[in-house]
């Protein structure tokens, strides 16, 4: 079958569009008040000065005059374009207006000729008012922070964040109070199957099942582990059990022999893990238990230690 004549896909998430009101400005140069956008949760987006978004006609936005990159990777190019037909474009290009029906781009040139390779007749944009990057950096930051996205969503407006607008790990996390490690470990959700991408925007596998699935390296056997975990309400520390020892096609758990097992330690063990944002290890012996937890640096144990017990936040060396 012709590669041109499948349908395309709209973004199941628009990771910096997810931020954004969506709506031209008002006459005066201001948002429109109609389109301040809120999230599912009832968390309402702030207003974003000079800038946008909107679904653009591809054919109406011309490339950036002075864009320093003229060689574009063929293989990358291929795997965009790929990707794109299988999900949708996650992070919308930024462009500003050069006329009545015109538009120049101001970032992502990569992600406009993907589009126009799958076939796409319109694409998510940001379109920019000011000249100031540095102020629409910083209110999408604060967006991020306010808003409730899916983990791909999150997953893309981190990668956006860092290729367009030139922020580190290190500012990311201070502007939105989360850890390296995390922002990390969110990102690494991109290099998901397409398939599993989809069930993690859609919901139906949480962000701990995708981790442990970034440890295989074949998309069909993620997305057989995925259907399975979806399936057989599979645990994410039964799922690393399973991805540890291999067992990519049975449908039966295997259970280290020798030790004892309780109803509901691995649950457990997954509630602890998310509540400390790190990888959490329940160990029951014959007569004791042990709890392993892992940190990064010193910073991220400083972290944990406060999520433990807020009343230890003193600033004094560990």
């Amino acid at each position: 079958m012709n590669a041109s004549k499948q349908p395309v896909r709209r973004g199941l998430g628009r990771g910096l569009g997810s931020l954004i009101p969506s709506g031209p400005a008002a006459a005066d140069g201001e948002p429109a008040e109609p389109v301040a956008g809120v999230r599912p949760g009832g968390q309402a987006l702030a207003p974003v000065a000079g800038a946008y978004f909107a679904e653009v006609p591809i054919t109406q936005i011309v490339p950036n005059a002075v864009q320093p990159r003229q060689v574009f990777d063929e293989d990358a190019m291929a795997e965009l374009v790929h990707s794109i037909r299988e999900v949708g474009l996650l992070q919308p290009i930024v462009v500003r207006r050069s006329g009545p029906e015109a538009y120049e781009l101001v970032m992502g040139e990569r992600r406009w000729r993907a589009c126009q390779a799958a076939g796409l007749t319109a694409i998510p944009a940001i379109v920019r008012e000011t000249e100031d990057t540095d102020m629409l950096r910083d209110a999408l930051l604060e967006n991020l922070h306010r808003s409730q996205l899916n983990p791909l969503e999150e997953a893309a407006a981190y990668a956006q964040l860092l290729e367009d607008f030139g922020c580190t790990h290190e500012e990311l996390a201070s502007r939105i109070g989360r850890s390296r490690p995390q922002i990390s470990n969110t990102l690494r959700l991109m290099r998901l199957s397409p398939a599993v991408q989809r069930r993690v925007a859609a919901g139906v596998l949480s962000a701990g099942h995708a981790r442990s699935l970034l440890a295989v390296q074949d998309p069909e056997v993620q997305d057989r582990l995925a259907q399975r975990v979806v399936a057989e309400g599979i645990s994410v520390r039964a799922l690393e059990e399973i991805v540890a020892v291999g067992d990519t096609g049975s449908a039966q758990r295997r259970v280290p022999r020798g030790k004892p097992v309780a109803p509901g330690l691995a649950d457990l063990a997954e509630r602890l893990s998310d509540r400390l944002e790190t990888r959490v290890k329940v160990e029951l012996g014959r007569t004791k238990g042990k709890i392993t937890v892992e940190f990064a640096s010193l910073d991220d144990l400083r972290r944990i230690v406060d999520v433990m017990d807020p009343r230890n936040r003193v600033d004094r060396p560990i």
